[in-house]
Parts: structure tokens; sequence; C-alpha cells
């Protein structure tokens, strides 16, 4: 499409007038169409290769704005190729940004209020089309030199969802610009996005307009964040005193911490601005009123305040600012599903901010249980994630520390956290240890690991949600880390705090999280255990209060009926509301100006009081298709990607993301990155662009929450369950590639295993049980010896009565890697089984060397050190090796020579 000719840059079809703007990520230029003589503004991608982020905000914005008849807004015209990505050509109404307009200077009254009315016109039409812009600012606005007509750009961060989740990152990986952020944007405040983040930045917009400066300014970018979430901002009129007061109150209440006190609709904040300015025109003197008394919004929204959980909140605070002074702590955060225990975890984000630490986190899933260290790797999946997009400076030092602290044995930390290579490149392939020695080093190096982001200017909080599902391998690395001096070089350092959230209704004394619970109190005394209850009646009342914009006895009827439901379940309550709105049952009434509720109509309704069933009711509401994809979804675990499901649905990933959007229209999925937005315009057909995404990029989802996953999971009939996962497993192992394979085996074979009776091809019974043996030798080398006896077990079942004559070396392959699993966890009863079998069927002597190995290392765990001594002589006489029965000092120093020669001077 284009080329540069003498330096000048040359686009088909296009005759270039001048360059507009020139900056890190984009150029714009002034131009002519022309085969129509139209002119136009074209926006260029600078980099020769965009990354993945940069193309997807490039295709948002036109797959926002061209949908969108607003006509505050600069209408696209087109979206073409260009180079290695896209240019975008719109039209040309002669404006400058309000930026280069005011040129740091303040505008008068009389400049700035058809300039802010223009703009909230504009505004109130894009959240009626459900649009959030998320990156309004000066540089945003245009405004035409003679005309003075406003129109708003650049809806590249923008999005259709009603609501989104800011996951914590590294602030350089943030969308929007950190000066104009709102403070749920910085992904900081335990809250998510919704159409009111745009009243913030608009706050920040007026007060600059105004006073020629932003509220809060910082060189530092954390500081800048920290004042965003926690600082007052000051007045506007502190800085222009010709103001009046009542307009530095309207810009503050734009800008308040918490979405719930800000304008709640554009409506509102127009009465009191014209108002404000009316009564400064004719009067000349700060008069006042009270704000927000037409501010009516017909959206229904549920509160994200906290409510009822002050004490649990001050106890976790309390417990980091311990951390943050040089302790480690774990706490436990107990109660049933949907009580709202990552809620009152994710309160620890905003102290966090202060401290500069980092905030990770991992889940546990109900079907992928024997995944080795599954949260945990996640949680550092996570934190690679939020180092690699920091500075290359700071990203070489995180690079030499990690390096120091893991020396050669990287490859073990690489080969569990996939991520880690892309910080410290490939590693060079570790020496093989004895099996206890293996546990050793593994334990010794995930500790240095750790200690790498402990520090007093990082301090670190790992969180683990559903540990009653944890595996083994966890539930002892958990032991390790808290443990105040181990075997493994002596207590852990301070700055670390670990929150581990379970389901106390399902665990019991002799549970295995309990068990290590118990274990940790007696080796550690900083341990603490947060019990949530249900809600009381009169929390639940203020929610709902709060939720209807009306007096806590008016919602008393419609609270007395949620409560016999939910019985003060924050989820069940909240999820129970949203029904009754959608159902018409919650309705806005104009004529009075509040929500109304036909309690009557509710009551007579026969509602379940089982929170999976009314949430398996609600799915079944969606289209077939959403429904179908979500139960696959189900079956693959609380977090899913796109390329994993598309491949299970057997359709296209833009085919997929179609029959999910609903779910993600409806928040029963949630999208992790923004990576999602690539996929949301099936029309979006451009030429060669239907491009597809070969940057490696993984959208992920996850489920809003486990009973939503939990829901889904039931609609599939009980008699196809088996068939269903053995399908996935079986579309995975087939379309997954080569090179991706290994790092998706144990989702493979858990789908396998699932249905596994249901298999009766002898090859492909084979094949699973070569695969068990693949994720058992995996599991070991993850220290997961409980789940590679499972696999090693599942493996040998697999196989055909005749195994030893037929599959003779898997068979001994998979009979020593549960002998050695059952051993290292520990299980003596069950492992003693297992080399009779090997000594009964061995072809060689050989063959029986390793199975003798782990016997003796078994005796020595036992402390039956004769036993072991006799196992391991009896196996040296069949070698051909003799050891006198009783040595004499002569035998004692030819052992020693001997020892010596073979040490040669190491």
């Amino acid at each position: 499409m284009s080329a540069k000719v003498d330096g000048t840059l040359r686009i088909a079809g296009y005759q270039i007038i001048k360059q507009l703007y020139s900056g890190s990520r984009t150029q714009v230029y002034r131009a002519i169409r022309e085969c129509n003589r139209l002119p136009v503004v074209i926006k260029l991608l600078k980099r020769e290769y965009p990354t993945f982020s940069e193309l997807v905000q490039f295709r948002n914005q036109y797959a926002i704005a061209k949908n969108l008849d607003i006509p505050g807004i600069i209408k696209p015209y087109s979206l073409e190729a260009y180079h290695n990505g896209y240019a975008l050509v719109m039209e040309d109404f002669g404006g400058v940004s309000l930026r280069q307009f005011t040129q740091g200077k303040t505008l008068t009254l009389e400049q700035f209020l058809p300039i802010a009315l223009q703009l909230l016109d504009t505004l109130h039409q894009l959240h009626q089309q459900r649009v959030i812009h998320k990156d309004i600012k000066p540089a945003n606005i245009l405004i035409h030199p003679d005309t003075k007509q406003i129109k708003l750009i650049d809806f590249s961060i923008a999005s259709l969802l009603p609501r989104e989740t800011q996951e914590i990152q590294s602030l350089n990986g943030l969308e929007g610009t950190l000066a104009y952020l709102s403070p749920e944007q910085t992904g900081r405040m335990n809250r998510g996005i919704d159409y009111r983040s745009d009243f913030y930045s608009l706050g920040v917009t007026f007060f600059e307009l105004l006073s020629g400066k932003l509220p809060f300014e910082s060189h530092e970018q954390m500081e800048l964040v920290h004042y965003h979430i926690a600082k007052l901002p000051p007045c506007v009129c502190d800085f222009n005193p010709k103001l009046p007061l009542m307009l530095g109150e309207i810009v503050r209440k734009l800008m308040a911490k918490n979405a719930e006190d800000r304008y709640q609709s554009v409506l509102g904040l127009k009465h009191d601005l014209v108002t404000c300015l009316e009564q400064w025109r004719e009067t000349g003197k700060h008069t006042w009123f009270d704000l927000g008394q037409r501010d009516i919004s017909d959206r229904f929204l549920i509160r994200e305040k906290l409510y009822g959980r002050e004490s649990e909140v001050k106890t976790l605070l309390e417990a980091f600012g311990q951390v943050a002074n040089g302790s480690s702590q774990f706490m436990l955060v107990a109660g049933f599903s949907g009580i709202g225990k990552t809620a009152v975890v994710n309160e620890v984000h905003k102290p966090i901010v202060r401290w500069n630490g980092y905030f990770i986190k991992g889940k546990y899933d109900q079907f992928n249980r024997n995944i080795p260290l599954s949260a945990f790797v996640q949680a550092f999946r996570d934190l690679m994630g939020q180092l690699l997009s920091e500075s290359d400076t700071q990203l070489k030092q995180w690079q030499s520390k990690i390096l120091a602290a893991v020396g050669e044995n990287g490859q073990l930390l690489t080969e569990v956290i996939p991520e880690l290579e892309q910080m410290i490149g490939k590693q060079p392939v570790i020496a093989e240890l004895s099996s206890s020695a293996a546990q050793n080093r593994f334990n010794l190096l995930f500790q240095h690991f750790i200690q790498v982001f402990t520090t007093r200017e990082h301090p670190l909080v790992i969180f683990l949600d559903d540990l009653q599902w944890a595996d083994s391998a966890s539930l002892n690395l958990l032991k390790l880390l808290m443990s105040q001096s181990d075997a493994y070089g002596g207590k852990l350092r301070g700055y670390l705090f670990i929150i581990g959230a379970y389901r106390d209704n399902e665990v019991f004394a002799a549970h295995p999280l309990m068990l290590t619970v118990d274990e940790i109190k007696k080796a550690s005394s900083a341990i603490k255990t947060l019990s949530l209850a249900p809600l009381s009646q009169a929390d639940v009342n203020h929610l709902i209060a709060d939720s209807l914009s009306c007096a806590t006895e008016k919602s008393l009827p419609l609270t007395e009926l949620v409560y016999q439901k939910a019985k003060g379940n924050p989820f069940f309550t909240t999820q129970f509301l949203k029904a009754l709105h959608e159902d018409g049952l919650i309705t806005f009434d104009w004529e009075v100006g509040f929500w109304q509720c036909d309690v009557a109509q509710v009551r007579s309704l026969a509602l379940t009081d089982d929170v999976v069933e009314f949430m398996a009711q609600q799915l079944q509401k969606l289209p077939d298709i959403t429904q179908n994809v979500l139960k696959l979804a189900a079956c693959i675990g609380n977090q899913f990607d796109l390329t994993t499901l598309a491949i299970v649905s057997e359709k296209s990933q833009m085919e997929t993301a179609s029959d999910s959007w609903k779910a993600l229209q409806e928040g029963l999925i949630v999208p992790i990155n923004e990576v999602y937005k690539f996929y949301q315009d099936l029309s979006l057909v451009i030429g060669h662009l239907q491009m597809t995404n070969d940057k490696g990029q993984i959208i992920i989802y996850k489920f809003l929450h486990d009973r939503v996953q939990q829901a889904a999971y039931s609609l599939i009939p009980n008699q196809q369950k088996q068939v269903t996962h053995l399908k996935i497993g079986q579309l995975l192992l087939n379309h997954t590639p080569a090179a991706e394979q290994d790092k998706k085996l144990f989702e493979i074979v858990n789908q396998l295993n699932i249905g596994n009776s249901l298999i009766v091809d002898p090859s492909q019974k084979t094949e699973l049980a070569q695969l068990n043996l693949q994720v058992a030798q995996k599991a070991i080398a993850a220290t997961a010896y409980t789940a590679a006896f499972e696999y090693a077990t599942i493996g040998i079942a697999m196989l055909a009565q005749d195994r030893w004559q037929i599959e003779y070396e898997l068979t001994l392959t998979l009979y020593e890697a549960a002998t050695e699993a059952a051993y290292l966890s520990g299980n003596f009863e069950q492992m003693a089984q297992f080399p009779l079998v090997i000594l009964e069927n061995a072809r060689t002597l050989l063959d029986t060397v390793k199975v003798y190995e782990i016997q003796i290392q078994a005796a020595q765990a036992q402390h039956q050190f004769l036993q072991g001594v006799e196992l391991a002589l009896n196996i040296l006489e069949q070698l051909g090796i003799h050891f006198p029965k009783q040595p004499g000092e002569s035998d004692i120093a030819s052992a020693f020579k001997a020892t010596k020669s073979i040490l040669g001077g190491r």
C-alpha cells in the first residue's frame, strides 16, 4: 500500500499533505483520498513489526467506532493493510487536539462551558451504546479552531463489555495514560472498570483545562498510582481563584476514589455544571447547592463495596504491614464457596502500591488436582509476565538476580515455569540425582528462587486459592516455605506473605490440607486463620439499599426474601439480584426516578435455594452455542485459553470467540488480558486482513466463579461426562502442536484418564499407558509423588493382561515409576508389592537394579539400616562383586584406596 520515496511517505490512493503527529508508537498524517478528493486523516503504526497488542488496539478502535452513529466522534472510513500492520483512515474535520489548542494555558469559563457540554453529550451517547472509552484526556479530544466543534478520538482501548477486570500487572503494561487513569484501571483497587471510569478521567481533564496543571504529578510511576488510589485531589479553585467554588466541588466529585461516589450519569453532571455556571453568571458570587440532585442512573449496578468484612480486612492489612516490615506470614482464609474470600484477600492490592510490592495469585482446580504445584506455577507465570513488561534496565537486574540464585540448576525451574526461560534463557541440562537428593535440590532451589523476590524494596504476596484441591507437592512446598528452620538452608527471610483460601466445609481433620496446617503450626507461629461467616441480614439490606439507591427500610421486604434464598452468601445474593433485574422484576421507573421491585411477584416464584442449580437455570437462558462452549470450558478448568477451547469445540478461534461473546457480556466468563478484543468483531474482514493470531498471544479467560463453572458442568448429563472428557483429551492430543504438547501434557492426560474406562482399542490403551508414564516421570521431577503414583498405577491398569510379554520395556518402566513414587510419598505398604512383580518378570539382572536401589533407599528411610545393607550386598553378589562378611583392616584399607582412585583428586 505504501512506500517512502526521497524520505517522503507514499500511500497508494492517497496524497499526503503533512504530518500531524509522531509519537513513540503511532504517526498521524493529513491526506487527500485521490478517488473522490475527500480530506482524510491517516493513522499508522510506527514500528516495522508492531506488537500483537498494538495490532489489537488498532483493530479495536476501528471495530468499535465504525458501529457508532455519534456526531461527536471522529468517523473511521476504513482499516487498510499497511506493511505488517494497518492504516486507519478517518474523517478530517480540521480539528486540533485540546492539548495543542490550550498549549498548557487555562481556559476561561466562557471557553470551557461549550467544550464541556459538547463532550458530555458525546459521552452520554457513548455510554447509552454501552461503550467505555477508557482513555479520556485532552490529547484525545479534538477542537475545530474556528467553529469550536468538539470530537472525541482514539477508541483503541475502549470496551464493549459492561464491566472489565484489570489484573495487577507491571505499570508499563497498563492500558491508558497514567496521569488520567481511574483508580480501578490501575488494577490495584479491588474494583471492576465500568462506564464511571470515564468520569474520573473526565475530572482530571476538566482539572487540567481549568488550571493548566494535572491534579497529581510525579516522575515516579508507582507514586502516581498511589496518588490516584489514596490521595485526595486538590481543589482546582486553589490554582484558579477566578472559578466558582462549586465548580471545584463538581470536579472533585468526578474524581472520587470509589465509582459509587462519582456522578452516576452524564445528565446529573450536566445539570450541576449548568446550574453552577448560571448562578455564577447571575450573581458573580459563590453559591452552594447539593450536588447530584438530578443524578439518576437507570443502570442496575450492584455495589462492589465489601459489606460486613471490616474486621477481617483490618486483620489482613495488619498482617501485610508486618510483612512489609520484614516478617513472613501465612494466613488462611476459610469459608463456604461464594462467601467472599477472594474479595477480602484482594483488599491487599491497595497497600501493596505504597510498598512497591508484588501480588501474584494461582488457583487450584477441581478437575486438575493432579497437576504438580499448579497454583504456584500460575502465580509465578503471573510474576514473570509482570517482570517481562518492565523496562530493559529492570529486566536485566532481575535476570542477573535470578541466575545468581538458581546457579546451574535453572532447568529444574524452567521445566515447571516455562515463562522463566524468556527471562533467563535456555538453561544447561542438570545432573540426575537419587530420588531424595533430587527432592532436596528442588526444595532448596525453590527457596532461593522465591528469596529473589522477597526484599525490603519489593515484599511478595502469594495468594493460593482453593487450597482444598491442592496437590501433595504444593502442600509440601508450603510447609517448607513457612517452617522456621529447615534442613535445606535455614529460615526463609521475611517480606513474604502467603495467603491461602479454602472451603472449610469441604475439609475434615484428616484432610491433607488440615494435616499440613497442623504441621506448619507446630513449626511456626506466623500462621493466622480468618473464618468468613455469611453476611448478616442487616449487611445484605445495606447492599440492596445501596444498589437500589433507596432507604434501608424501603429495601427490607426484598432483603427478607433474598436472605431466605441466599442465606447471606454474597455471591448468591448478587447473582439473585441480577437475575431479578434481567427477568424484569426489578425495574427503573423514570416517572418517580427510582428502582422498584414487585416483591409479591418474586415471592410467588418457585426459586431454588441451591446456588449451582440456580446458576444452571441462568446459563440455560443463553443461546445454545454459548451453553455448549461453556460446558466444554467447564471440563477444561476454571481458567482456559481460546486455542484449547477452539480445538475441543472443533471450530476456528474466531467462531469460538463469537460463540463465547454472550457469556463475556453477561460477565459469566472474564477475559484475563485485552487480547480477546482481537476476535470480538466477526465482520472485520478487510481484504487479506482476516488476520490470524500469529504472534503467539494466548487469549485467556476464567469463569467468574467456581459456582458458574460447576453450573456449566452440571448441564452435561451424567452419562455424557466421561464421553465428553475422553473426546476433549483425544482432540487435544491430536491437534495440539508437538512443541506445545509437553506444556499441556498433564491437562491432556487428566482428560483422557477421566474417560479411560471407555477406551477399548488395545493400541489406544497402550498409548494412554505411555502418556501416563510421561506425566508420572514429570510429576516425580516436580516432587509431586502422590500424583506420580496415581499416574503410574493408571498406566499399569491400561496395559493388557500379557503386558510383560508384549510391552516389556513400557511395563518395566511403569512398575519402576510406581515403586519410586510410592517410596517417595511415604507409601511403603503399597511400595512393597511392585518390586515382587518386577523381580518375577524381569528378563535380565540389570533390569532389577533400579528397583533394588529404591528398596535400599526405602529401608534407610524407615531406619532399617541392616536390611538396606543386606539388600545391597545381595544385588552386588549377583553382579559379581563380593564383600567379605567380616571385613578386616586390609579389606578396609583396599576399599579406601579404590575409592580414592575413583575420586581421582576431585
